[in-house]
């Protein structure tokens, strides 16, 4: 039982080290390769941790070959276009200038159902608001509204704002997050004046979020 439990867990350390490795995508960004590797790897795991007979070698090495094989085909599809092309497809336009191409749909085998909810997902509720609308790889749906349909930006009415800022964590549940802190350019020195001129302690707070202006915002921590 403790064995299985520590091939188990071992095993799991490999897998999430080796999607580390493929890259930073979420599973519904995935390439085509990407996700065949990643089922094929979390089934080859799955045999060593059911079978305490099999070495755990059977399941680390086609692990590694898959991740090296993936590797090597990511470096390839870099370099060239057509090898891309060959294992993701191409983008695909469904919608061309407000018309629709059911051709496209069909090949792409696409209803007009699932299109309706994409375009949901994306607050269009409204098919002829769309002007293009492109089926990504990695099956995603990027849409461009017609002009009238877009939203009015501030530059539009010629209204002056500040620059946008990007907000840190700098403290969250009354840990410090040492990244955080560098990149908005906080100093330990510089939190510790801040905690006294709000007369609070770390540990006290729940989330502080700053950014790199020496903007700052803090949530404390309920009474419990």
């Amino acid at each position: 039982m403790i064995i299985s439990v520590l091939r188990t867990c071992f095993l799991y350390a490999v897998i999430l080290f080796a999607v580390r490795l493929m890259g930073k995508r979420q599973i519904s960004e995935m390439q085509t390769s990407e996700l065949v590797i990643t089922l094929l790897m979390s089934n080859i795991a799955t045999i060593p941790m059911q079978d305490t007979e099999q070495s755990m070698l059977s399941g680390l090495i086609p692990i590694m070959v898959l991740l090296v094989c993936e590797i090597f085909l990511s470096y390839l599809m870099l370099k060239s276009s057509g090898i891309r092309r060959a294992v993701c497809g191409k983008p695909v336009i469904v919608i061309n200038d407000g018309t629709l191409d059911q051709k496209a749909m069909a090949e792409l085998r696409i209803t007009t159902e699932d299109l309706m909810e994409q375009l949901r997902q994306k607050d269009i509720f409204d098919i002829s608001q769309v002007s293009y609308a492109i089926v990504e790889t990695n099956g995603m749906l990027s849409i461009l509204k017609k002009a009238e349909e877009e939203t009015l930006c501030v530059k539009d009415i010629g209204l002056k704002k500040d620059k946008s800022r990007i907000l840190f964590t700098v403290i969250s549940d009354g840990k410090l997050a040492p990244v955080s802190m560098k990149m908005s350019g906080l100093s330990r020195e510089k939190i510790d004046k801040i905690m006294l001129k709000e007369k609070t302690d770390i540990k006290d707070i729940f989330i502080m979020t700053a950014d790199c202006d020496g903007r700052y915002n803090i949530i404390r921590k309920e009474q419990r």
